[in-house]
């Protein structure tokens, strides 16, 4: 049975993040950490030609040996993308020594965290897990959403964010239930937004609210 895991999205903007391992796994966990703006160190003997290119780019460092204990050391999260369950498990040891989460690829049994399948339409991320049970289901629902997700789902977006900062502002965002938010992102609205009437669809939206906000203080 799969395990409960709690799903949280982390910002490691500027944060430093060890990935342990040169082959294609290695790739893939870089170029995730990448996309969320880490500062990611490779400790490998050898590097494939992807993550070559990405050294010599400077977008990563690299420590050109085999794992020691202390490169974990005041980072703050650990890949493990070298397919050995038995190293792993020494790793597992040193990450619960200093109390940092480590991801050991295709290993559950021997991770602190998993990786879920993404979804990345900004500013909308997605994220899907079966709990480590089935990847393959995972990909394949993330392929489903990368279907649906579209320009106007990204423009819907982007408008809630917006409208939701200048209410803030205005300190009438606590006032504003959550159904009315649901209520107020209708079919109308997104007609307005895939028409490109953005003003329009803003100026919808931020009356729906507004209405909701006075009957709340009714």
């Amino acid at each position: 049975m799969p395990r409960e895991y709690y799903p949280i999205f982390f910002d490691l903007n500027g944060r430093s993040v060890l990935v342990i391992g040169g082959g294609r796994l290695a790739l893939e966990k870089v170029n995730g950490l990448l996309a969320a703006q880490a500062c990611v160190t490779v400790v490998a003997p050898n590097l494939n030609e992807d993550l070559g290119d990405l050294h010599e780019a400077g977008q990563i460092e690299h420590l050109a040996r085999e794992y020691q204990t202390g490169d974990m050391q005041d980072r703050a999260l650990v890949m493990a993308a070298d397919d050995d369950p038995a190293g792993n498990a020494a790793l597992r040891a040193d990450a619960r020594a200093i109390g940092v989460p480590l991801n050991a690829a295709d290993d559950p049994a021997n991770c602190d965290f998993i990786l879920p399948a993404v979804v990345r339409e900004s500013p909308l991320t997605l994220a899907i897990s079966t709990g480590g049970g089935s990847p393959a289901m995972a990909r394949r629902v993330r392929e489903e959403l990368t279907e649906y997700l579209n320009a106007e789902t990204s423009s819907l977006a982007e408008l809630v964010a917006e409208v939701r900062t200048e209410l803030r502002q205005q300190d009438k965002f606590a006032a504003i239930p959550s159904e009315a938010w649901q209520a107020a992102m209708d079919a109308q609205l997104r007609i307005l937004l895939a028409q490109r009437r953005r003003p329009e669809a803003k100026t919808l939206l931020l009356s729906r609210l507004h209405a909701a906000a006075s009957a709340s203080d009714e």
